[in-house]
């Protein structure tokens, strides 16, 4: 990533999709600040309280909070509702520091969708496409250089089409250890019906977030199968049943 020169405001020559990051602007913008407010008025005390039910079960967001300045929060990925929903169940108090890794080329593809991605979401563009590794260097740029910071990323890489958990990109342990961040395990319940991919508008109905352990950085097999062995106690039918068997055989042998 290119060091950016703020004694000449370099960084005012920089893509409107990274401007409302602080580690550029290094001030708090007051209005991302009143839109975020905004947002999470409409999202806690509206949309996942009547529309759509939202449950959270586990480990208080602010008892991890206290200990954990910095996180990588992972979980699967099978609606647009996720990267919301999970940010709807933390505290608002905590959403200057909140984060959502997501596709460029498509919460970053117009100027309405920009505004709301930067505003809204805190969102941090991930070019699917990149081959110079950009998007990682900007990642680890902001665990590393940020006091507090917490990443909601989905290590599968894309939405699941049948609801099932596929395995996980190496991106996530990529950020996790050479930042030496550790890794929150959540798991949405219900995601995949309330809006299924094809689907133009969410359903109403409840969604149940899970909070899991705080998982120490390390290799993608490893954070997978602790994930994978965590999110079975909760639901024994979370993953594809060709991987299942797959492994059932492995461990015949």
């Amino acid at each position: 990533m290119k060091d950016w020169n703020y004694d000449n405001e370099q960084w005012t020559k920089l893509p409107t999709y990274l401007k409302h990051l602080p580690l550029f602007t290094r001030h708090i913008d007051m209005f991302s600040v009143f839109m975020r407010f905004l947002w999470s008025i409409f999202l806690k005390n509206l949309a996942f309280k009547f529309y759509i039910r939202l449950q959270v079960k586990g480990t208080p967001f602010k008892e991890i909070y206290a200990t954990q300045p910095k996180l990588i929060i992972i979980s699967n990925h099978a609606s647009h509702l996720d990267a919301v929903s999970i940010a709807a169940s933390i505290p608002r108090r905590y959403w200057l520091n909140l984060y959502i890794a997501a596709a460029k080329d498509y919460f970053f593809t117009n100027s309405l969708f920009t505004f709301f991605s930067k505003h809204c979401l805190g969102a941090i563009p991930i070019d699917r496409k990149d081959r110079k590794g950009e998007a990682i260097n900007l990642i680890l740029k902001l665990l590393t250089e940020l006091p507090r910071m917490w990443l909601i990323i989905f290590p599968e890489g894309t939405r699941s089409k049948d609801g099932k958990i596929q395995e996980f990109k190496r991106g996530v342990s990529i950020f996790s250890e050479r930042t030496q961040t550790p890794l929150l395990f959540t798991y949405l319940e219900g995601n995949m019906e309330l809006w299924p991919k094809g689907q133009p508008i969410p359903l109403p109905g409840k969604l149940v977030l899970h909070v899991g352990p705080v998982h120490p950085p390390g290799p993608i097999q490893q954070v997978y199968a602790a994930y994978k062995e965590w999110v079975l106690t909760i639901n024994p039918d979370a993953f594809a049943k060709k991987e299942e068997e797959t492994t059932n055989d492995s461990e015949q042998l």
